[in-house]
């Protein structure tokens, strides 16, 4: 889409690619950066064409957080709300993602530090290439992690491992993101890895693929009672789909089911 400014927008057999293209800054991101992330996820979401979204770094960089020449991060002598910076652009972006219908996956390219690791980990599949080095240095600048960092990290990581991870600000490899849980595949073409689970997605139900993902998120939030119920709920909504009868009658009859979204 010819909007975008700091992003490539490309749509291709049901897949929309997003590209953050600012490689002479590593894809550290301003705010208009963010933004048209932000827009791009919602026009993917918007379109009965699109079934998944990959979400990748131009050049040599996933993408190392914030543009830290952005006027609105400058320490100065006036006092700055880098909380009303992640209110309004961190945190929609992340949110965005989470949120997304559709299936989100990172395609890990290089190096990525800072919000960068949050943008990464909101993602519903990571892939990367290997030896990459995902760097949460906020300690070094007088900061702690932020945009949902804290939560994914401690949850995969345990607690020692997330405290020495943000205090010494040492970077983990993918290696060891893999090790751990948050990275699904290590791939030398993270893109075209990205791509192939993304044409396993596209051949889902719709309806099956976002309800998974709700059902999932909902239950890190919620306690086994909770889940177990909302699993009941969804499987009754599911089940009363045309996907759920096409799909059972192309398991009788053996073929591949031709999914609608409905």
């Amino acid at each position: 889409m010819s909007q975008f400014k700091f992003i490539k927008y490309v749509e291709d057999n049901r897949t929309v690619t997003i590209t953050m293209n600012r490689p002479e800054l590593y894809n550290a991101l301003n705010a208009e950066a963010k933004m048209e992330i932000v827009q791009a996820i919602r026009e993917a979401n918007k379109s009965p064409n699109v079934h998944s979204i990959i979400l990748t770094g131009e050049g040599k960089a996933f993408c190392t957080g914030q543009d830290l020449n952005d006027r609105s991060v400058q320490a100065s002598n006036n006092a700055i709300d880098l909380g009303h910076t992640l209110q309004t652009e961190w945190n929609p972006l992340v949110t965005a993602i989470r949120d997304s219908k559709k299936i989100v996956i990172a395609a890990v390219n290089g190096v990525c530090a800072g919000a960068g690791i949050s943008v990464a980990i909101s993602c519903d599949l990571i892939v990367s290439k290997p030896a990459v080095k995902f760097v949460g240095a906020f300690s070094k600048l007088g900061l702690a992690p932020d945009a949902g960092s804290t939560y994914i990290f401690s949850r995969a990581l345990g607690y020692q491992k997330t405290m020495e991870f943000f205090l010494m600000g040492e970077a983990l490899t993918s290696e060891e993101l893999h090790a751990a849980g948050l990275v699904n595949a290590l791939s030398d073409d993270p893109l075209a890895k990205a791509n192939e689970y993304a044409q396993n997605i596209n051949k889902l139900s719709p309806l099956s693929t976002e309800m998974i993902k709700k059902n999932i998120k909902a239950s890190l939030d919620s306690n086994y009672n909770e889940s177990i119920e909302r699993e009941t709920h969804v499987q009754r909504f599911l089940g009363n789909s045309s996907d759920y009868k096409e799909g059972l009658t192309a398991f009788l009859e053996k073929r591949q089911p031709q999914f609608t979204g409905n």
